[in-house]
């Protein structure tokens, strides 16, 4: 007898091959038979001949430690997500040394949030492990980020890494992929990722080169500088013929808008060259991140305590808010793109300042009676010790259509789970199956389906999942191809989508209807590399 039976299933298989009709039969966590059968199981359900597919993989999470307070996170659970990919960004949980533990909880806290967890985790390895014991009850993998390496190695210092640093940094990278990571991260806007040298960089990438690992990039430049800023990454990554997956990919402010077609044609064109280049992207026109990110890169030198002190002297205030206004070259001013009404708070860590949220920055500068909006800004920052979100409206609708069909990408939410969030943490794959492909016909939902399941699993190595196939795992969603959609909305973002029915975790539903069951059926995934460096080195010269 089965433990699960799907009848009168339309099958999408994630491959991007045609739906056809079938049955699923499912035991120990794994998918046993597809067809038309007829066999007993504990639980049979009738979908009706409504989709089901492979479960969704979000590409770009920052669950990092809101999943060791909450293993059931429901407002990614409920968008089909069965697998979530955390460590972005360059800058997440682990490795993390003792020493720089309370300064790097202020500097997550903008964008992991503050729940009340215990920090009992140094390395990848005891991370994962921590996340094991909460009994997760949908998949987990992370990413290695470049800024926690560089920061076990030399700390939160502006400044090139010296020779012996960076062979110091591939080795934590070598143990934190054997450790299980499934890549490297980086973000180039953050500290202390925005303090390498591109040197540093490469010789990251020529480790992650040697276990067939991609890096995870926010580039430098994602508006004013974006052509330039693919360029110098697709040559360095030609040089250590490593897989390059560009994070969240936009195009941002109302002056690069016209770049996004160009921008796509580089990707084909590195690709035609024989690199490995793919994305993710999240179907909005608004971004979110901390706060902090709107101050240029040297005001976090030294880390966040170093950075709150920097924000007590106005002559430094000063000058931010001038390199913020004219956007230096080398960096992107957010502020500059979406401007005092296109800035949005999204949480802060206080209650004293909870009136904030919801609110533009030029909204609560007028609520003050001020009108030095770049100000306010500061000293919210300054005032909530940097633990303030943020949503800013910096794209148009026409690229992210663009950017949206072409078939070397992937989804992310790019959710931050904390306050009141961007709509994305609700709302962003239903958004996509719903807006993007019924609606507007972007692309066909097989081909969507595949850029949501296998695609991702592919670029990060998972080979047991992302298929409806017999004796791949069981992660599954049923979903109305005819409803489904979103609700959130940056107004009233913590809403639940509709047309999702059920959700199945390792063989267990987790959302049934409208029931979410916390059944701890989630993995921590950790992907096996082959050891054998020399011979793959030999394959990539």
């Amino acid at each position: 007898m089965y433990d699960l039976l799907l009848k009168n299933a339309k099958i999408i298989d994630g491959t991007g091959s045609p739906w056809y009709y079938g049955d699923i039969a499912i035991g120990g966590g794994q998918i046993k038979k597809i067809g038309k059968l007829d066999v007993a199981a504990n639980r049979t359900i009738d979908v009706g001949k409504k989709v089901v597919s492979p479960g969704f993989i979000d590409m770009h999470t920052h669950s990092d430690l809101v999943i060791l307070d909450r293993p059931m996170i429901e407002e990614k659970i409920r968008q089909g997500i069965t697998t979530d990919l955390l460590g972005q960004d360059g800058i997440a949980a682990a490795p993390l040394p003792v020493e720089y533990l309370t300064d790097w909880q202020n500097n997550l806290a903008g964008l992991d949030g503050t729940p009340p967890i215990q920090w009992n985790f140094t390395t990848i390895a005891e991370y994962l492990e921590q996340i094991e014991l909460k009994q997760p009850s949908y998949n987990l993998a992370t990413l290695a980020p470049h800024g926690n390496i560089r920061m076990e190695v030399m700390g939160l210092a502006n400044r090139p890494a010296t020779d012996e640093e960076i062979s110091q940094m591939q080795e934590v990278l070598r143990r934190s992929l054997d450790e299980g990571a499934v890549g490297l991260s980086t973000g180039l806007i953050y500290p202390p990722c925005c303090f390498a040298e591109m040197k540093e960089l490469e010789a990251l990438c020529q480790v992650i080169a040697e276990y067939g690992a991609p890096l995870v990039i926010h580039q430098r430049s994602e508006g004013d500088e974006i052509l330039e800023s693919m360029d110098e990454l697709i040559t360095m990554m030609k040089r250590c013929g490593a897989h390059l997956h560009f994070s969240h990919l936009k195009n941002c402010g109302k002056d690069n808008w016209y770049k996004t077609p160009d921008v796509l044609r580089k990707i084909d064109e590195a690709r035609n060259e024989g690199l490995e280049v793919t994305f993710d992207q999240y179907p909005y026109t608004a971004g979110s991140t901390m706060l902090s990110a709107i101050l240029p890169p040297w005001a976090h030198d030294g880390g966040s305590e170093a950075m709150l002190e920097r924000l007590q002297d106005r002559a430094l205030r000063d000058r931010m808010v001038a390199e913020m206004e004219t956007a230096v070259k080398g960096w992107d001013s957010m502020s500059k793109w979406a401007g005092w009404d296109g800035i949005v708070i999204t949480s802060v860590a206080s209650t004293n300042r909870q009136s904030c949220v919801g609110k533009t920055i030029r909204e609560i500068a007028m609520e003050e009676g001020r009108k030095d909006y770049a100000y306010v800004a500061l000293d919210l920052i300054l005032s909530e010790r940097n633990a303030v979100g943020m949503i800013d409206f910096v794209m148009n609708e026409e690229s992210v259509k663009q950017i949206l069909a072409h078939p070397a990408g992937t989804i992310g939410s790019d959710g931050l789970l904390g306050g009141e969030p961007h709509p994305r943490a609700y709302g962003s794959f239903p958004r996509v199956l719903g807006k993007y492909v019924r609606e507007e016909n972007i692309t066909s939902l097989e081909e969507m389906i595949r850029r949501m399941t296998s695609q991702p699993a592919r670029i990060i190595g998972l080979q047991d999942r992302g298929i409806v196939r017999e004796g791949l795992r069981a992660d599954l969603v049923v979903f109305n191809p005819e409803t489904v959609s979103d609700r959130a909305t940056y107004d009233n973002p913590k809403q639940f989508n509709e047309g999702i029915l059920f959700v199945i975790v390792g063989g267990h539903v987790v959302i049934d209807g409208p029931k979410a069951i916390d059944q701890g059926s989630g993995e921590v995934i950790r992907r096996a590399y082959n050891k054998d460096r020399e011979s793959i080195l030999e394959q990539i010269q």
